[in-house]
């Protein structure tokens, strides 16, 4: 599993799945905020999916 993910798109994933995490507790607590999820996870592995199938990368590093 190569990353993916790049340090930019990494912090704002994890930043953007915190605040999505944190409505579970605070504000309305919906539980759509476990949604944060999912880019936290993708941000601290440094590795999205999606990116893979559409061919995208924002790490520095290309493919040869």
């Amino acid at each position: 599993m190569t990353s993916n993910v790049g340090s930019w798109d990494r912090n704002l994933r994890i930043l953007l799945g915190l605040a999505l995490l944190a409505l579970v507790f605070v504000g309305p607590k919906t539980p759509w905020g476990l949604v944060g999820l999912v880019p936290l996870i993708t941000g601290l592995a440094r590795f999205c999916p999606v990116y893979r199938v559409a061919g995208v990368s924002t790490c520095g590093h290309r493919k040869a």
